[in-house]
């Protein structure tokens, strides 16, 4: 039995997939190295379809607007329960003077007596214009010492890549919560979201570990390990209206590889070839139709699992009837987590989950393990402790309630995708060794069809005009 736990002794290995296919493509590396056989196939600078090609595309000059990672300041504001949320709420509106100073955890962005805008769609005014973020109860804009106001339903967002996690969106809860992301959230809207870069963390074989992750949800922009990625809106506008692209990148890909390409076709392409360096995301533009109808049909199956059903889509469900139960229950506050390869079962405390692929288990992101990383921040959240394992402290100790059912379901979920991803590992290996050796859209053509470079314009947030947003203290701004 292979066993782990939550927290900061997580172990961390290299590209994603199961530890068998890392030893081999390691073993293969260092054959082929003292054989001189693989030199073919080894991806170098000289390669046209390498990330250090000259012509390969920064995700920069690709999706030219993009935004820094949300910055809560407090970590009580979100968390893996809603109900913990409303409670540490109302805890907070019912103290006053020096004990609420202290639950709040000022910052220099934020104390019980800032006053700040609305987050978009959040407010009276502007409640419903943003459906991806749930808008339901009005946030204040008063000072919170004030006039707390009601809770504020707390809404879906994406903790890196794989965690879904809830916020209580009170724009005076929050340092940075980013309200150019806020204003572009809806039922359309879709976000890439970069991973960082980790060198001990990618693969050692042609295709390295995944540099983005897409979302409907709104994501925090959080990185396992390593520096967080920036969030990159798919599209500039609500309504899916003005694509986060390159001005005339469009218009180059249909003349090229396909007449009817769509923006969300060229985020597919995005996900299944983008490369992980040290200088930041690359993206290889191929000039082969044929390369590129393979991979953008490769990254609508990465999207269709990231969204989990999401969007009218069908929800993940592992091939030939396997799919992970609960053979015993879950204790209400799980001492923690070990795996049982030979009988491919997750073992939490007494509880037993079982089939679990051992790929599941081993998936990681940036050098960390998935599971192990999801479960030991709701072990955490159980019993009232940060994720690191210490006693919290204040707010983030109030609504501890036992391991819920919910919990229960999405980690049977989680489990299911993880091994439906690892599962196309193949043909994102076999993506990569196709642009290895394939020519690409070269720079100059780019540069004279006018996409490069990136006029400065695109790089910054489209004003919206649609509606009017509750500023502080109950002022109004248009945008």
């Amino acid at each position: 039995m292979r066993t782990g736990h939550g927290g900061p002794g997580l172990r961390r290995t290299g590209e994603d997939g199961s530890v068998a296919a890392r030893r081999a493509a390691a073993t293969a590396k260092a054959t082929d190295a003292a054989t001189g056989r693989g030199r073919a196939t080894t991806t170098t600078t000289d390669s046209p379809g390498s990330p250090d090609s000259p012509d390969s595309l920064a995700l920069d000059e690709l999706m030219p607007w993009s935004v820094r990672p949300l910055r809560t300041g407090r970590s009580w504001v979100a968390g893996p329960d809603p109900a913990a949320l409303r409670a540490r709420w109302e805890r907070l509106a019912a103290a006053e003077g020096a004990e609420q100073e202290r639950l709040f955890r000022p910052s220099r962005s934020r104390t019980p007596h800032t006053a700040v805008a609305a987050l978009p769609g959040r407010s009276a005014t502007g409640a419903g214009s943003s459906t991806a973020t749930g808008a339901g109860t009005a946030a204040g804009t008063g000072r919170f010492a004030r006039e707390p106001g009601a809770c504020p339903d707390p809404v879906r967002i994406l903790h890196g890549p794989f965690d879904e996690q809830w916020l209580l969106p009170d724009h005076r809860l929050i340092d940075a919560a980013r309200p150019e992301l806020w204003r572009v959230s809806d039922e359309r809207q879709l976000f890439a979201v970069e991973h960082g870069y980790v060198p001990q963390a990618q693969a050692t074989g042609l295709a390295p570990a995944p540099a983005l992750s897409v979302t409907h949800l709104l994501p925090d922009g959080h990185s396992p390990a390593g520096r967080p990625g920036r969030i990159r809106p798919l599209y500039r506008r609500p309504g899916a209206t003005d694509p986060n692209l390159a001005p005339g990148l469009l218009a180059v890909v249909r003349a090229r590889l396909d007449p009817e390409a769509t923006p969300e076709a060229v985020l597919a392409w995005t996900l299944a070839a983008a490369v992980p360096t040290p200088s930041g995301c690359r993206v290889p533009l191929p000039a082969d139709a044929e390369v590129w109808a393979a991979g953008v049909e490769l990254g609508e199956e990465l999207v269709r699992l990231r969204l989990r059903g999401a969007r009218g889509g069908e929800r993940t469900r592992l091939p030939g009837g396997r799919r992970p139960y609960v053979r015993a229950a879950l204790p209400a506050r799980p001492p923690g987590i070990a795996y049982d390869a030979e009988a491919e079962a997750l073992v939490i405390g007494e509880g037993r989950i079982s089939p679990v692929p051992a790929a599941a288990w081993e998936f990681t992101v940036s050098g960390v393990r998935v599971l192990e990383l999801w479960f030991g921040r709701r072990a955490a959240a159980a019993v009232g402790a940060v994720p690191e394992g210490a006693d919290a402290d204040g707010l983030d100790a109030v609504g501890a309630r036992g391991w819920t059912p919910e919990w229960t379901s999405e980690l049977l979920e989680l489990i299911t995708v993880l091994a439906l991803l690892d599962g196309v590992r193949p043909r994102r290996e076999a993506l990569a060794a196709r642009l290895a050796g394939a020519a690409l859209i070269s720079r100059e053509e780019l540069r004279a069809a006018g996409v490069l470079p990136v006029p400065a314009s695109a790089r910054r947030p489209a004003s919206v005009l649609g509606h009017q947003e509750e500023g502080p203290e109950g002022q109004f701004a248009l945008l």
